[in-house]
C-alpha cells in the first residue's frame, strides 16, 4: 500500500490488547493497575513523578524507550469527567515529561495521545490515561514489522531511574 501516511505499528501488544494480563474495564483499586501503580514503591510501580492529582509512570508494555503516561490518582475514563485542576496539571506534566524525556534521551518528536473506550484502542480503558511516546528519526524498522520483536535497549527500571532523577532535577 502506497500512500503519503508514515505508520507506527506495535504487533507485540496485541497479545496484552487481546486480553493478557488486562484488567476488566471497571475494575478499579487493587484491579486496575493505574488505581495500583501509585500505591506501590516508586520504582515497584515504575512511578516517574507524583503531582497532588496526576501522577507519570512508565509504561509496561512501551513503544519505544522513555514511552510513559500521565495518570489522574481517580479512577476516571473519559476526559470529559475530569476536573479543570486535574487538566492543567495533566496538561502540566505532559509539558515537563516532554522536557525531562528529551533531556535524557534527546527525542526528536513525540507522539501524545489518549485513546477514550476500547473501541478506540484503549488497553485500559476505565482509568484515562495519556500516552507520551519519544520518537527518533528511523525507530521503526523491519523488526516489529517482520520480526515480531521490538527492541528495547534499556531496563524499564534503569528508565524510570534516569527519568526521575531528571525530573526532580528540573
Amino acid at each position: 500500500m502506497t500512500d503519503a501516511w508514515e505508520r507506527l505499528y506495535t504487533p507485540h501488544r496485541m497479545v496484552y490488547l487481546r486480553g493478557e494480563n488486562k484488567p476488566s474495564d471497571d475494575a478499579a483499586g487493587g484491579g486496575c493497575p493505574f488505581c495500583r501503580a501509585p500505591e506501590l514503591p516508586d520504582d515497584e510501580g515504575l512511578v516517574i513523578a507524583r503531582g497532588e492529582e496526576v501522577y507519570a509512570v512508565l509504561n509496561l508494555y512501551p513503544y519505544n524507550s522513555g514511552h510513559l503516561m500521565i495518570c489522574p490518582y481517580r479512577h476516571v475514563a473519559d476526559y470529559s469527567e475530569l476536573t479543570p485542576s486535574e487538566v492543567a496539571e495533566l496538561g502540566a506534566f505532559t509539558q515537563q515529561a516532554m522536557r525531562v524525556v528529551r533531556s535524557v534521551s534527546g527525542a526528536h518528536g513525540f507522539n501524545i495521545g489518549m485513546n477514550q473506550g476500547s473501541v478506540s484502542g484503549a488497553g485500559i480503558a476505565g482509568h484515562l490515561h495519556q500516552h507520551v511516546v519519544p520518537r527518533w528519526g528511523g525507530d521503526t524498522n523491519f523488526l516489529p514489522v517482520i520480526g515480531g520483536t521490538k527492541v528495547i535497549p534499556e531496563l524499564l527500571s534503569d528508565t524510570r531511574t534516569l527519568l526521575a532523577d531528571e525530573w526532580k532535577a528540573e
